[in-house]
């Protein structure tokens, strides 16, 4: 079964123009903070996958985690990012990072480059609650090397294709997929950049590039 979300029905954030927020926009696939859907609470172990886009010197100020994977796909610009656990660490795009928050961590999010920045972060639930935090930065993540997280039962998978080409989907009992880039078609459903598809049981499926694109897809072990 799948269920397409659309860019454009995604939950708006932020600010662009005034207030604490300036400088942000989000776009939230989940129900999030003041928009709140009981119908869309999480697919699988995936909580949050917001589309984040900050000016330069925009930023989110020091906030605090817990019991959360925070995985972070950086798409355009650099983000800064600090933490409570003694990590500063500047994530560019083709970069993946993970903050595992644990029992509880603080972290602070900016733009502090000339240019704009946009990332895309996913929120996952552990297994297990509770631990030491941990921080996880992959430069320049490979296709052909997916980032494997087993705190939540769940493999992060970066398709970038040609037009025409197709790779396959795993055979799993979830699956989440976001387009950050192109037009792709997906169990007979045509997704263009910023749309996202919950397949469930998936099984012989193919993702096949209708331009060139770049796709996450997340590998889910259960439901």
């Amino acid at each position: 079964m799948i269920d397409v979300r659309r860019s454009g029905d995604r939950f708006r954030g932020g600010d662009p123009a005034t207030g604490d927020s300036a400088g942000i926009e989000t776009l939230h696939a989940f129900s999030f903070g003041r928009f709140y859907d009981p119908d869309n609470l999480r697919f699988g172990p995936i909580l949050a996958c917001n589309e984040e886009r900050l000016a330069p010197g925009a930023g989110f100020d020091e906030h605090p985690h817990s019991h959360t994977e925070i995985v972070t796909w950086v798409v355009e610009g650099e983000l800064t990012h600090r933490d409570s656990a003694s990590h500063a660490t500047v994530v560019r795009a083709g970069d993946v990072q993970h903050l595992s928050s644990a029992a509880g961590v603080r972290h602070v999010e900016r733009n502090d480059g000339e240019h704009p920045l946009t990332f895309i972060q996913m929120w996952l639930a552990p297994l297990e609650p509770g631990g030491e935090p941990s921080y996880t930065h992959v430069a320049g993540m490979a296709d052909s090397t997916p980032y494997v997280l087993p705190e939540a039962g769940a493999v992060l998978h970066v398709r970038r294709q040609a037009e025409g080409e197709r790779t396959a989907v795993p055979d799993v009992a979830g699956v989440y997929a976001h387009v950050v880039r192109g037009r792709v078609r997906l169990a007979g459903e045509e997704l263009d950049q910023g749309d996202a598809a919950r397949i469930t049981e998936a099984e012989g499926l193919e993702l096949e590039a209708l331009e060139p694109a770049e796709v996450l897809l997340w590998e889910l072990a259960s439901m």
